[in-house]
């Protein structure tokens, strides 16, 4: 039986497409705000689906009362898939007295859930920090299907060292070329970035990576690109999370952005639920 959350709402029509067992669920608010669950369906093992975007902690909060829900109701075994793992890049202490958040949320997760799967979560390390099975889910297939055509024999790029896996992954499925933006520092102001050992002139670039929040990034790589002669531009991340006014930024500088559906956002064209129904 698969349980979809609020902070999944937006994928629950495309997972009911597939012939998905969906389990009946009331979650509601009091009058107060506190949030509310009942489960209606009973069985010995669930899978709930829920994203923790904005509101965040109100969404962590509703997986960790449904997951008591659950086992009240006597289930035996719970699977949780986050789409989108809030806090996740709030990794590591940088600061004296800071705590690592995202171990905070995958232990208090483990309380109730066997097994947790998150959709390219930011550092596949973390999922150390759950008790239990922990598994990170690749975007690599949706993504690439999806810019096949559009990319033609173009080359796939992340936009620094740290997401070149993700860039490799994607490639590897289109059987293309890939490599990453290395940053120079030039002045203490300027930061020059430029692809590693690749020739870019004439070819489509598809540029690939697991967030973009304000987008600077892509669209000063995108604007690199086209003076130095490439194709058509395309971005594609897994996440959109997106300061205000970012989607019409990067999609000015580029010829196409596209995220996935882990997020609900005007440009989430690209859908994770196939990978999702499989596990």
């Amino acid at each position: 039986m698969m349980v979809i959350g609020s902070g999944a709402s937006h994928l629950r029509e495309e997972i009911e497409s597939l012939g998905v067992d969906l389990g009946k669920v009331e979650i509601r608010k009091f009058p107060d705000g506190e949030k509310y669950v009942r489960v209606l369906s009973f069985g010995e093992e669930a899978t709930v689906v829920q994203s923790t975007y904005k509101p965040q902690d109100e969404n962590i909060l509703e997986a960790l009362i449904l997951g008591d829900a659950l086992r009240e109701s006597g289930f035996d075994r719970l699977r949780l898939v986050v789409p989108y793992l809030a806090y996740s890049r709030q990794d590591r202490v940088t600061k004296e007295g800071e705590p690592v958040s995202v171990r905070a949320v995958m232990r208090a997760l483990g309380l109730y859930y066997d097994e947790l799967y998150v959709v390219d979560v930011h550092n596949p390390k973390t999922l150390r920090f759950f008790p239990g099975k922990a598994v990170n889910l690749s975007p690599a297939r949706a993504i690439a299907e999806y810019f096949r055509e559009k990319l033609g024999e173009g080359i796939v790029l992340a936009p620094d060292k740290g997401a070149r896996e993700r860039a490799k992954a994607v490639a590897e499925k289109l059987g293309l070329e890939f490599s990453h933006f290395e940053k120079k520092r030039i002045s203490p102001t300027e930061v020059q970035m430029r692809p590693v050992d690749i020739e870019v002139e004439g070819r489509n670039v598809l540029i690939v990576d697991d967030i973009i929040s304000t987008g600077g990034t892509m669209i000063k790589a995108a604007n690199l690109l086209r003076d130095m002669g490439a194709g058509k531009v395309f971005v594609a991340a897994t996440h959109g999370v997106f300061a205000e006014g970012a989607i019409e930024r990067v999609s000015e500088a580029v010829d196409e952005l596209a995220v996935t559906n882990t997020i609900p956002t005007p440009v989430s064209k690209i859908s994770i639920v196939p990978d999702i129904v499989k596990l």
